[in-house]
């Protein structure tokens, strides 16, 4: 089901989460400290532009827990993904564009020193479990904050100051995409995609981590949402 609004919505969103969020790292100005509040920054004021059009994932790995958690339906969630791929490969050409002439797109990769198969060899797994851990964080944040409205108003905030710390802890380590747009975006334009730790650590890891944030959500909340159903529920005619 292709809905031309959330399209739009999470497209305009993931363009500016890769955009800012990597131009951060391209410039360089503020280290890690930097990148963070490039990217909470972005998640916590679009989520209140956007929001209220399509939930304001702008991340692969969001939506693949929502539609586990069936906030959206599968077939929704291939217009999130299409319009989330999109945005990210369209900032990075935006911003590889305007780079070019500074350092490149490299300082805009979500790498570390986990990322490549190296000495010790065990590294890309360790980064694949620093990518699961970081995302659980970060979906954990938009089911109970947003989803089950725990957090109101904050909600955005709340989410955009997960992805903050996140990215404050894992940045050293993998980069801390936490989400495959983020990371497929600038790998278009710096060869990572043809390496297949990519593929392990920054898609696999957030999809893992996601799912089990799922789990959690629903074991943490399931006597909750058993009752509201049952609210639902007509009462039997005696």
């Amino acid at each position: 089901m292709f809905n031309s609004k959330v399209f739009v919505a999470e497209l305009i969103g993931t363009f500016a989460l890769v955009f800012i969020g990597a131009g951060a790292g391209v410039v360089g100005v503020g280290g890690v400290v930097g990148v963070a509040l490039a990217h909470g920054l972005v998640i916590a004021t679009f989520a209140y532009v956007y929001g209220h059009i399509s939930g304001a994932h702008f991340n692969p790995a969001v939506t693949f827990g929502l539609a586990l958690n069936g906030t959206v339906k599968w077939a929704e969630a291939v217009t999130y993904w299409l319009a989330q791929f999109a945005g990210a490969a369209v900032a990075a050409l935006a911003l590889n564009y305007v780079a070019s002439s500074v350092s490149g797109l490299q300082g805009g990769e979500t790498i570390g020193p986990l990322t490549t198969l190296g000495d010790p060899a065990y590294a890309p797994y360790a980064g694949l479990l620093v990518e699961l851990i970081l995302t659980f964080f970060l979906v954990n944040a938009v089911l109970h904050a947003a989803v089950a409205g725990k957090a109101g108003a904050f909600a955005g905030l709340a989410i955009g100051l997960t992805l903050t710390f996140a990215i404050l802890a894992g940045g050293p380590m993998t980069g801390a995409s936490l989400n495959p747009a983020r990371t497929f975006g600038p790998a278009l334009f710096t060869g990572s995609l043809a390496n297949p730790m990519t593929y392990l650590i920054y898609f696999a890891g957030p999809l893992a981590g996601s799912a089990l944030a799922v789990g959690v959500f629903k074991f943490l909340n399931g006597g909750e949402m058993a009752m509201a159903e049952g609210a639902k529920k007509p009462p039997k005619k005696k």
